[in-house]
């Protein structure tokens, strides 16, 4: 039986040695240090083992080929463009380069050997190969005896270059296991070193498709280590969390009573189970971290109000931040109308706010007279100070990154003497149960499963762009029968300036197409209180039909409004078109949204139409995303201080999570050295990221 070493690394050999503009590049790969040129794995692999003769060479696959340059020279029709001939004996090949430097026409010498790498297709004058990989070699020179690693790189920073220096990290650094052999037995892994120097150099008998679909057992142990690492840094994260003191808010009842008095509906009991959670949270000495997370509509603001009275009630102050104005403002007025009448006193903070009421705001915080502070980001600037901030509430939190989220947690340790307050993050975009494994590991998570009675599911229908005047009749028509629309403009492009246009435009057409209603506009480039207004007026029923950017994506609540119509649907996102959909069926009318689309649809654009057609359940939404996406996009976690997964995907490795989520505390329990040495391999100094 092969011995196994187990513990710390001894060492993290640095880059020394390099000059400046390598260091830069390999930066921007997030590579610092030799152990992470180790963990640099391959995109892909050349087969560049085998020299096939040129005419018996298969076409259609990438193959390796060898020849005596025949000619060499710049040809100048149809474009400017280098082409050379090779032959073997065998038969004459073609390599063909449109984009050159003058130099290669020297080293393409007559008589000189190339050895080339590409696909050969059929071209007007015969075989040819369209900027081949090559190089010049000698007679008889052995082909590779391995797979041919592809590196994912960066410009400047070429294939070569990669090989050669992962191939000295690989000589240098010590690959001894940081897992115990009672874990690798347990989970019949193989061992760490052999399962890197493997993949940096596959065998060419591997099947090719094990490595692709990363399916081979060395997939599956750096599979395995970087869930590992990821689990143990989150049970970290909760361990340091639960030795950091918190204000322990008691129930004392009397406000939260009074509120669900004055409520005309009754919280569902998926509502009461997720209050109840985030009851129990506040009493304990140590901060709550959790996540309430619940389909749109199913009531998550009202928990929210009421946690926040449990703060009240005990004499502390409570914050409520929103990424948009727009949304923070409808929180903003919910709390006011639920909190004012019990003499809860709310403030405004937002950065539309003018100086003098800005200042008075900030007054009425610091002084403690306003008990509950609702704002955007303008609630972590410097110049806001709490009297004794404890809880803090952050809405769709996944659009707030990592700093933004602990400058708020900052702003209740220092008046409470170094007791961080308790955070609760909501969230309308459902978690899949193996991202909230992976990811959130040291959250609690409470779900709202179930709307509230009265809502009725909103029918969506799908319409080409061709049939536009049957869904302009059927706007007219829901308008002048006492609904209100949406009439969402795209994204394009991830450009704000040309969706601005759009709207501007769009708007300008409806006025000219529905003389008879009142059409208004929204969008994000209208100061806080023109949108304000705009918001306002359709609330009222003043505008019939509201054109609208995707600024209306989160939070806008009227009961109304029964239609929207979504143009150019197939460029939106699926959670996006999940969120707007959510902004209809409100009340208690049956609602459609009309997903305008324009053919042809791409493969990716039909598969997203027809899920959200199919599904109106969030979470089953979520899950088709995380599988069209992948969890980057999805969690905005490329802000969370949570190390992004490089290699495992949770969509297939969910038995490897579970492993991963099952040997973790056993290892920080038995083995602790063994788990500090496998986190500082994997996630070095990143590991110093607080998860907040």
């Amino acid at each position: 039986m092969k011995t196994r070493t187990t513990g710390t690394p001894t060492h993290h050999p640095s880059l020394s040695g390099l000059n400046k503009t390598i260091l830069t590049r390999l930066a921007k790969l997030g590579i610092a240090a030799k152990s992470e040129l180790v963990l640099h794995l391959p995109l892909r692999y050349d087969d560049e083992t085998r020299l096939y003769p040129i005419n018996e060479a298969p076409q259609g696959q990438s193959v390796l080929v060898e020849g005596r340059v025949v000619t060499c020279e710049v040809k100048y029709r149809p474009r400017r463009q280098l082409v050379c001939h090779i032959e073997d004996g065998s038969g004459v090949l073609t390599l063909r380069f449109l984009n050159f430097y003058t130099s290669q026409q020297k080293q393409f010498a007559e008589g000189v050997r190339v050895r080339a790498f590409g696909e050969i297709r059929q071209g007007f004058f015969g075989d040819e190969m369209v900027h081949p990989k090559y190089r010049v070699v000698a007679a008889d020179e052995p082909v590779s005896s391995a797979l041919t690693p592809v590196y994912p790189t960066t410009a400047g920073l070429g294939q070569e270059t990669l090989r050669r220096l992962i191939g000295r990290a690989l000589a240098d650094c010590d690959l001894s296991d940081t897992l115990p052999e009672s874990v690798i037995e347990t989970h019949r892994l193989p061992l760490f070193r052999e399962s890197v120097l493997f993949l940096h150099n596959p065998p060419p008998d591997v099947a090719q498709s094990e490595l692709q679909e990363r399916r081979h057992p060395a997939w599956r142990r750096i599979k395995f280590d970087e869930l590992l690492a990821q689990q143990l840094s989150m049970r970290l994260h909760h361990r340091r969390r639960r030795a950091a003191g918190a204000p322990a808010l008691r129930p004392q009842n009397r406000l939260t009573h009074a509120l669900q008095e004055t409520l005309p509906f009754k919280l569902t009991s998926a509502q009461q189970k997720a209050l109840a959670q985030i009851r129990h949270d506040l009493v304990q000495p140590y901060p709550m971290q959790r996540l309430l997370q619940g389909d749109v509509g199913s009531g998550k603001t009202v928990v929210a109000a009421l946690a926040a009275l449990q703060c009240v009630e005990n004499g502390y102050q409570v914050a409520i931040m929103a990424p948009t104005e727009i949304l923070a403002e409808q929180h903003y007025r919910k709390f006011s109308a639920w909190l004012e009448g019990l003499g809860v006193s709310v403030a405004w903070l937002a950065g539309s706010l003018r100086q003098k009421q800005k200042r008075e705001a900030l007054e009425r915080v610091a002084s403690g007279e306003a008990m509950v502070a609702i704002g955007t980001h303008a609630l972590f600037q410097d110049e806001v100070e709490f009297h004794n901030l404890a809880l803090a509430v952050i809405d769709e939190q996944h659009r707030f990154g990592v700093h933004q989220r602990l400058a708020l947690r900052m702003k209740g340790t220092r008046p409470n003497k170094g007791a961080q307050p308790h955070q609760l993050m909501m969230s309308a975009t459902p978690i899949p149960r193996t991202l909230a494994m992976s990811y959130y590991a040291d959250l609690d998570v409470s779900v709202i499963d179930e709307l509230p009675p009265g809502r009725t599911p909103v029918a969506t229908r799908l319409i080409a762009e061709s049939r536009r005047p049957e869904v302009i009749q059927r706007v007219r028509d829901a308008c002048m029968a006492g609904s209100q629309a949406y009439w969402v403009c795209p994204l394009i492009e991830e450009s704000e300036t040309l969706q601005l246009q759009t709207a501007l435009d769009t708007h300008a057409v409806l006025l000219q197409t529905f003389p008879e209603l009142k059409v208004g506009l929204v969008h994000g480039r209208l100061k806080g209180e023109e949108k304000t207004a705009a918001m306002q007026a359709f609330q009222r029923g003043e505008i019939q039909l509201l054109v609208a950017t995707t600024v209306i994506e989160v939070g806008v609540d009227v009961p109304n409004a029964s239609l929207m119509v979504i143009e150019h649907a197939e460029r939106m996102g699926l959670s996006q078109m999940h969120q707007l959909r959510g902004r209809i069926g409100r009340g208690a009318e049956k609602s459609t949204c009309i997903l305008l689309y324009q053919n042809p649809l791409t493969e990716t654009a039909r598969e997203r139409l027809k899920i959200i057609y199919e599904n109106n359940d969030g979470f089953e939404v979520a899950r088709h995303d995380l599988r069209l996406r992948g969890p980057g996009e999805l969690l905005g976690a490329r802000q969370s201080g949570v190390p992004l997964l490089r290699f495992a995907d949770l969509a297939v490795d969910t038995d490897l999570l579970d492993a991963a989520r099952d040997a973790a505390p056993a290892l920080l329990q038995d083995h602790p050295d063994a788990a500090h040495a496998h986190l500082a391999r994997w996630l070095g100094a990143k590991n110093e990221f607080l998860k907040v």
